[in-house]
């Protein structure tokens, strides 16, 4: 899922606030201690309403999840649990026998039931509805038929209702991935108001049946705060442990940071750049550490001039060559990073560091000026190459560092293209209106190499956000999908991004170790994606601080 940090406090005019004049009733005295406490943490606003087959990147998506539980959800450390489903049954990972719990409601009374399920998933497939999660059911049997371009057809002849609590799944082919994402945010169900609502006035007040649910209808102060309180109804496995939860927008992780160390804030998920070298020792025991699957990338569209065909790879490849990782990540991450090896995240299973061409991720000036050189005499290098990215995001000084790494090995003008949101750099990108490079990243939504893969470098994928084509990439991650044993499809996925280390759609730059930390008389942790484990998260004045 796309992933970054927005803002704290534009007010209704538009004019964004200091966090020290910012009226949220923030400071953790005024939402209390113990069970009922509620926890004020990091978040931003989201790209567009809170449908989760629309939602594929990281500040709309850790809202969504707490509004909304699916047939499964993940422990701290990725482990898939039964939530909603009672049983999802398979024999040849094709054909599925889903049944639901028959105790469970949404926030509105109503019960979910198969129909819910079965409507939400030909809700997102359907070319139609044009849902940004979309792909993710490309799997199902009949799903072509719906997604394809200029479509009118909305059900997928692979789900079928059974009855109340019971539906059946018919994939196209085997695929080792797909009950192992059933807990991600696209396959959630939906209530039936949200089909007779409509998508954009039900995005706005999401109806869920998750742990949390908005705290009413002036719940979502937009670019400011939302706030979303415990499902007293809620049946899952991960019941809430605290009140609800305060999601701050902040317009600078600086700020947050500031705000965690004077205790008015809980939990922050990412301690800023300023701080990393320091946080460890200035929090002692309220910091937050951990690897997890998170990696972060430069994103070169193909419809950019010089940047397609033989030209743009050997272009692209230049670029990769002349990137430092390992020096960015000493001198301004104090090693809280790893360079990029693959197109995932280390902490992955199956993961690689030996995959063949990964070369072209290594620093290489020298023959990083042979290949500039190589695409200059195809067609002559103009202009400037520019590299988008959200002022709200912590992003400038390494950017910067790029930037000049560019400038010193390529000989060419490289500069950074600072934006002042999130949004606005994300709505540019999804709307293909983007006209330089920019920063862009991945977040684990459940461990897994293909789902680092499928959603961003499949032909027509919702957040292929390069316009990236590759035939035969797309065949080996199917091989990969349909394998029946895990070291074998582990094997074809490596296979796949060999293909991507040749063509660099994006090119990869470092993956994560988390760095967060926790208010005073918090406890909590980080999961295996980075994102705080929301619902565990307890406060008291004598609480003792956990590490994650």
């Amino acid at each position: 899922m796309k992933w970054a940090a927005r803002s704290l406090c534009a007010a209704a005019t538009g004019v964004v606030l200091a966090a020290s004049a910012c009226s949220l009733e923030g400071a953790r005295g005024n939402y209390g201690t113990g069970p009922d406490a509620i926890i004020t943490v990091n978040g931003g606003e989201p790209q567009n309403g809170l449908v989760p087959t629309n939602t594929n990147e990281n500040m709309g998506g850790r809202i969504v999840d707490s509004l909304f539980t699916g047939l499964y959800s993940y422990t701290a450390d990725g482990t898939p649990v039964l939530a909603n489903a009672e049983s999802v049954d398979t024999t040849d990972n094709q054909h599925y026998t889903v049944h639901l719990r028959r105790d469970w409601t949404f926030t509105d009374g109503t019960p979910v039931r198969a129909e819910n399920y079965v409507r939400a998933w030909n809700f997102g497939a359907a070319t139609v509805n044009a849902q940004l999660q979309q792909s993710f059911f490309s799997p199902i049997e009949g799903y072509d038929a719906v997604a394809a371009e200029g479509s009118r057809l909305t059900e997928m002849s692979g789900v079928k209702v059974v009855d109340d609590y019971t539906f059946t799944v018919r994939l196209t082919s085997p695929n080792i991935d797909f009950k192992l994402g059933l807990g991600f945010t696209p396959f959630k169900p939906l209530p039936d108001v949200f089909f007779t609502e409509g998508a954009a006035k039900f995005g706005e007040h999401p109806v869920g049946n998750g742990p949390y649910m908005l705290k009413g209808p002036d719940a979502w102060l937009h670019n400011v705060k939302l706030d979303v309180v415990r499902n007293p109804n809620y049946r899952g496995p991960d019941k809430p442990k605290n009140g609800g939860l305060s999601f701050i927008f902040y317009s600078s992780f600086d700020t947050a940071y500031t705000d965690l160390e004077s205790g008015n804030l809980d939990v922050l998920d990412t301690v800023p750049v300023s701080a990393l070298g320091t946080y460890q020792k200035v929090l002692g025991k309220r910091a937050l550490t951990k690897p997890t699957a998170q990696n972060l990338q430069l994103g070169i569209p193909y419809y950019l001039p010089h940047f397609s065909g033989e030209e743009g790879r050997l272009r692209r490849a230049a670029i990769s060559m002349a990137i430092n990782r390992p020096e960015i990540i000493k001198a301004i991450f104090r090693g809280a990073r790893g360079a990029a090896q693959d197109f995932t995240a280390r902490s992955l299973p199956g993961w690689d560091a030996n995959i063949p061409g990964n070369d072209v991720l290594k620093f290489d000036p020298v023959k990083a000026k042979q290949l500039w050189a190589q695409a200059d005499a195809m067609a002559p290098w103009s202009g400037s190459f520019e590299v988008a990215y959200n002022s709200d995001g912590d992003h400038q000084v390494w950017v910067d560092a790029l930037s000049n790494q560019l400038k010193n090995a390529l000989g060419i003008d490289a500069h950074g293209a600072p934006q002042p949101t999130f949004k606005q750099v994300r709505d540019e990108i999804t709307k293909r209106t983007i006209r330089t490079a920019f920063r862009s990243g991945w977040q684990g939504d459940y461990p897994s190499m293909i789902e680092f893969l499928q959603p961003q470098f499949v032909t027509g994928a919702g957040s292929n956000d390069p316009v990236y084509s590759s035939p035969a990439f797309d065949a080996k991650l199917v091989e990969a999908e349909r394998a029946l044993d895990p070291n074998q499809s582990y094997a074809l996925v490596n296979q796949a991004q060999a293909i991507l280390l040749h063509d660099l759609p994006v090119i990869p730059l470092w993956d994560y170790i988390a760095a967060g930390g926790v208010g005073p008389g918090v406890t909590a942790q980080l999961t295996w994606n980075g994102l705080a484990d929301f619902t565990q998260i307890t406060k008291g004045d004598d609480a003792e601080n956990s590490k994650g």
